[in-house]
């Protein structure tokens, strides 16, 4: 053990001291100097830290946007009337360059009113929701059930002329489901540490996705139905606790559902399969006022800028996706990226100083439908690929993840990093470092000062379903914060419980800190991310797989 020395002591047996002895009193010496700054020790950290927890808007925000407006299914009329107020706070804030990025996407559909209700054998509202883009009723039709169900051409057959003036139940009922974990969670340090493991690339150009199968199909279950006579279909929600989602995906003009459909809560689907298993079928009458939009077939990004000081240094960018689902008022899924990537902003602009590289944000829009939004943004700014133009919607999108070569652009070079928030409104964690082990030293340098809020761990698993995922399918990098789930995605998720009130005030501040302090960090730090290899084809990864024929 060495022991601090004084100064003057010191000097005096400079000359007379052992090697080693010079070695303890030097570092006593050190020990008693001004202590060098640690990584993210930048002052403006401290600032964005007391701006985000003591005077945040993240939450009047979210109530402004999510109990004032509410759903913003893409390109509809409430997501266009929230995208304009999303566009004026930016620039109330004081972004640059607030603007509208348009891309092809299909019909509009705006929800105006439904009601469904049993009137037979006795009267009883039920929950349901319309399946978005289906059509609407011609004022209210009443109708006998049928339980007809058919997933596949295959079942088709054995229905034929039995649907004519019926409501065709067209799902399996199933039985009721006991949760046998919490509904609600937060992440221990050990569940934390299983997220970290390598996930090892897979190629397999044989498999196609489901929804290839499934979203076709129902485009001709309804047109069968239609054919047969049938009035109106129901389909049972995939979560019982009466929760609905009214997820649809016919908004390709010419390719909408034959029939009106709703989605209906379990509970209530199967008490129907029951009654018209042991008596005369129950009747229901359904009420859909619903209405398509053909006038414009783009929707569009928001973009916005905080300048920075060099041209030269590049742009770190954050997204959030802006659409949502109509069952709920999209406050979780992803209202809560939303919000809280614009507090983000907030607290970076309240700092009064620019970065030296410009922050840009995007709110996308198509994000429910495939990812459209920041896949058409990344095809437009940083790489193309070369993919049928004749493919829209998730054709298109199935086709592009697996179209090479991968050409970049322009502007390839100057993104130096992307971070995405859309797990929920649980309150970070740390990153998602999608394999690149490259990325741990800086991405850990920029979490550091935020580790005692519970935001600094760093893992190797990919996560999916998230728009970061178009950026890294082009080499670009790309990366998702950690959140605690919560009830996301065991209730809250596309639910008809997506509201407000399943939001943590603490949790939307925290979020909103630590994205704007690693952003600021981002900006301003002379190193950059290492990028990964500009992905090229891949072989399969099992080169003597063959063909199944139900893929």
């Amino acid at each position: 053990m060495c022991s601090l020395v004084a100064t003057g002591t010191f000097l005096r047996k400079l000359e007379t001291m052992s090697l080693r002895a010079l070695a303890c009193s030097m570092l006593a010496l050190a020990v008693a100097l001004p202590a060098q700054a640690e990584p993210g020790a930048d002052p403006a950290i401290a600032r964005i830290i007391d701006e985000g927890l003591q005077r945040s808007e993240v939450m009047t925000n979210a109530s402004a946007l999510f109990d004032g407006i509410g759903a913003r299914l893409t390109h509809s009329e409430n997501q266009q009337k929230a995208q304009k107020w999303a566009i004026a706070l930016l620039k109330s804030y004081g972004l640059a360059n607030v603007h509208e990025e348009p891309f092809y996407f299909g019909l509009g559909w705006n929800l105006d009113s439904y009601a469904v209700s049993m009137v037979t054998p006795r009267r009883l509202p039920l929950t349901v929701i319309p399946v978005a883009w289906s059509p609407p009723t011609e004022g209210t039709l009443t109708a006998p059930v049928i339980v007809a169900p058919m997933s596949k051409d295959e079942h088709l057959a054995q229905w034929k002329g039995k649907l004519a003036g019926k409501i065709v139940l067209v799902s399996m009922p199933g039985e009721t489901s006991e949760s046998k974990e919490g509904l609600f969670q937060r992440y221990s340090d050990k569940d934390i540490a299983e997220l970290d493991h390598y996930d090892a690339p897979n190629f397999d150009p044989l498999k196609k996705p489901r929804w290839l199968k499934v979203l076709p199909f129902a485009e001709r279950l309804a047109a069968f139905a239609k054919a047969e006579g049938a009035v109106a279909i129901v389909t049972k929600a995939y979560r019982d606790g009466k929760l609905v989602s009214g997820e649809g995906y016919a908004y390709q003009p010419g390719h909408t559902l034959a029939l009106p459909t709703v989605q209906m809560a379990q509970e209530d689907y199967r008490r129907l399969v029951r009654l018209a298993a042991t008596g005369p079928a129950p009747q229901l009458s359904v009420a859909v006022a619903a209405r398509y939009d053909d006038k414009n077939l783009y929707a569009t990004n928001i973009i916005a800028e905080i300048p920075g000081t060099d041209p030269k240094a590049g742009v770190i960018m954050a997204g959030a996706h802006f659409d949502s689902w109509i069952a709920g008022d999209g406050a979780s899924d992803n209202g809560a990226g939303s919000v809280a990537l614009i507090e983000a902003a907030r607290l970076i602009q309240k700092l009064g100083t620019k970065p030296r590289r410009t922050i840009r944000i995007a709110l996308w829009s198509g994000e429910e439908q495939g990812e459209l939004g920041s896949l058409a943004y990344v095809s437009q700014h940083f790489a193309s690929r070369p993919v049928d133009p004749k493919l829209v919607g998730f054709m298109a999108e199935d086709a592009w993840t697996k179209a090479f070569p991968i050409t970049p652009k322009p502007e390839y070079g100057t993104l130096k990093a992307y971070f995405n928030v859309d797990n929920g409104s649980g309150k970070v964690r740390g990153i998602y470092t999608e394999g690149n082990a490259g990325v741990n030293g800086l991405l850990g340098e920029w979490l550091a000062p935020f580790k005692s809020m519970g935001a600094g761990a760093l893992v190797a698993s990919r996560t999916h379903g998230t728009d970061h995922e178009k950026y890294q399918a082009v080499g670009l990098p790309g990366y998702q914060f950690i959140q605690d789930p919560l009830d996301y995605e065991t209730r809250v998720h596309h639910s008809t419980l997506d509201t407000l009130d399943h939001m943590r005030a603490d949790d939307m501040r925290q979020i909103s800190v630590v994205w704007a302090g690693v952003l600021w960090q981002a900006a301003t730090s002379d190193k950059e991310l290492p990028r990964q290899p500009l992905p090229a084809q891949p072989v399969p990864t099992d080169p003597f797989k063959v063909a199944d024929p139900d893929d």
